[in-house]
């Protein structure tokens, strides 16, 4: 597929001016981690956005009459909350309406008072429930946040696995931490303390002072914020150290194409999401078997919500008729939007998913298959 990303080095003038709130060409940004060992996640986001402003620019987008040409405008937030917010700051001067960002709880935290300051709509897959707490109106999230995420793991891990000895390892990141807070005081609530907890951070892949005291404690459940990536490091030296029957359930960030590709080392591997799977909606297999066709890969993470993402900006343009950011954010919070992909996409007066759903998933076959899903845990 031919990008239309423009990846650029400095800042550039904004596109509309005060006296045409129509120009013929209107930039949405996406701020995503596109290096890294979340890149893989980032350039799915951003191939999502990539094929929505393909399709909405081949059919001849038009406000009031004009043409209007959408352009993307991509930056790379390297998963890191000062690089979040220095781009921010060069998505606004570029003139962006709207952005797509950003992946991780703490750089859309970050970055969130840069967009607040100029009005822009920031569209975050991020989970973290601070992020809507900023009392700012331009914090919009596309999916559940982490409050009823941390009901889904805890209620799942002690009523449904069967497990008894639990240990927690987040990951040391405002989304990571928060929500096992979270989910350690909705497991109190159910009768069950943790035996161990660590605290380690994003990019650990060796256990060796962890992996022994697991062992001795004979954890047959592991709960988990780590990265697909780390997960899978974590699960062989449990398989190493005599833990093989144990249970892992982890949040999003494992539920990725990552895992269902090797071969499980422990017992069985579940994990929580407010990130559906495309198969799940009516309109899910067409996009991601075209997904597949023009990407050469399958979908890792969320492109289908990033797709949907900028139909809720172009309805917003539409319906604002303008192309100021401030009227054109009025506009998407009064949408009940149908989203080509993922049916709903609705924002709550606080920036919230009205639509946003947990499901937990299981890897059979090859895949990740769902559960059980459910909007009140």
């Amino acid at each position: 597929m031919q990008r239309r990303s423009l990846l650029l080095a400095g800042s550039l003038a904004p596109l509309f001016s005060a006296c045409s709130r129509l120009p013929d060409t209107v930039r949405i940004g996406v701020a995503q981690p596109l290096s890294g060992p979340l890149a893989r996640l980032g350039k799915d986001m951003l191939a999502g956005v990539e094929m929505a402003v393909k399709d909405i620019n081949a059919a001849g987008f038009s406000v009031k009459g004009q043409r209007i040409t959408l352009e993307v405008v991509a930056r790379d937030d390297k998963s890191d909350a000062e690089t979040g917010k220095k781009i921010a700051q060069e998505l606004v001067e570029a003139g962006v309406i709207a952005v797509v960002g950003n992946l991780n709880s703490g750089v859309s935290i970050a970055s969130a008072p840069i967009y607040g300051a100029a009005g822009i709509a920031q569209l975050a897959i991020s989970t973290n429930p601070k992020f809507t707490q900023l009392d700012l109106p331009t914090t919009l999230r596309l999916v559940a946040n982490d409050d009823l995420q941390a009901k889904a793991m805890a209620g799942y891990a002690v009523q449904q696995m069967g497990a008894q000895t639990f240990c927690l390892i987040d990951d040391n990141t405002p989304y990571g931490k928060g929500l096992l807070v979270g989910v350690e005081a909705h497991m109190k609530k159910l009768g069950k303390t943790p035996a161990l907890k660590a605290s380690l951070d994003d990019k650990t892949t060796t256990f060796d002072e962890l992996l022994p005291k697991m062992a001795a404690a004979k954890i047959d459940c592991v709960i988990t914020t780590l990265a697909d990536f780390q997960v899978e490091a974590l699960m062989k030296g449990m398989a190493r150290v005599g833990l093989k029957d144990a249970q892992l359930l982890g949040g999003d960030t494992i539920k990725t194409d990552l895992l269902p590709k090797g071969q499980l080392p422990i017992r069985r591997v579940m994990a929580t999401s407010p990130i559906i799977e495309p198969y799940e909606f009516s309109a899910g297999k067409a996009f991601q078997q075209r997904f597949n066709k023009e990407q050469k890969q399958d979908i890792a993470y969320g492109a289908h919500y990033a797709y949907d993402a900028v139909y809720s900006i172009s309805q917003g343009l539409l319906r604002a008729g303008s192309a100021d950011p401030k009227q054109v954010l009025a506009a998407m919070k009064s949408l009940d939007l149908h989203g080509p992909v993922t049916s709903g996409l609705r924002y709550a007066d606080n920036g919230e998913q009205r639509f946003g759903t947990i499901s937990v998933y299981g890897i059979e076959h090859g895949r990740w298959q769902s559960v059980m899903r459910s909007a009140d845990w």
